[in-house]
């Protein structure tokens, strides 16, 4: 129990000083996460979309396709972006390897089948008057599908807070294809991972709070627009 205590004193000592590497893995690790997702949002919400309002072969196929692509293990999508990104790969030229680009990528392929389960989801969901109403009343279909995904707000704002969700707090994609790279594509879990195997466990405790304050910090504005 003391050793748990002083390693918690620790931390947040380091959090309060705002040590430097902590401030390098928490910054990296909230601008990949919010790249990513904000890339994985413009591509999901409207394929999620997209699938629950059509009427076409193949559907529940793809809708199967998408229930799948959630589970992604995150090594799997690490390794085929290694070999895409590396030096002998189709995309090794682009010199995108260990950076915090090819984290994003990985990141975007993480998260989109996510925000577009649960955008289907939502749209599947919403009272199916608004768009045969909007485009009544004189919208197109663009338009009355743009009314219909404000109505439904909160469950697309739950699509994007999964799918941040699921990235910041992943490991494979970040050290895969960042490479844990201290000061550039050392994340949060990359680096509790890396600390705590070399004995340093105040230091991942001190992410480990900061990640878990996120998290809470996301949720709790969710929840706020929720209640608006």
């Amino acid at each position: 129990m003391d050793y748990l205590l002083t390693s918690l004193g620790a931390a947040l000592s380091m959090i309060i000083n705002l040590n430097h590497d902590v401030e390098s893995a928490v910054w990296t690790s909230l601008y990949t996460s919010l790249v990513a997702i904000v890339i994985a949002a413009l591509i999901g919400i409207p394929i999620g979309a997209a699938i629950a309002l059509g009427r076409f072969p193949g559907r529940r196929l793809l809708t199967t396709l998408l229930n799948t692509l959630m589970a992604l293990p995150t090594v799997v999508v690490g390794l085929v972006l290694f070999g895409l990104f590396s030096r002998q790969g189709p995309l090794g030229p682009l010199g995108l390897l260990f950076t915090p680009w090819a984290m994003i990528v990985g990141q975007v392929v993480l998260a989109t089948p996510i925000v577009a389960n649960y955008a289907l989801a939502a749209v599947a969901g919403a009272d199916p008057r608004i768009l045969p109403t909007a485009m009544t009343l004189g919208a197109g279909r663009l338009r009355g599908t743009w009314l219909l995904i404000q109505e439904i707000r909160f469950g697309m704002m739950a699509a994007i807070v999964a799918g941040f969700g699921r990235v910041i707090s992943e490991v494979g994609v970040a050290m895969m294809l960042g490479g844990n790279i201290r000061g550039t594509t050392r994340t949060m879990t990359t680096a509790i991972a890396l600390e705590t195997s070399k004995g340093e466990f105040a230091f991942g405790l001190a992410l480990g709070l900061v990640l878990m304050s996120v998290a809470l910090i996301i949720n709790l504005f969710l929840n706020l627009l929720q209640e608006d």
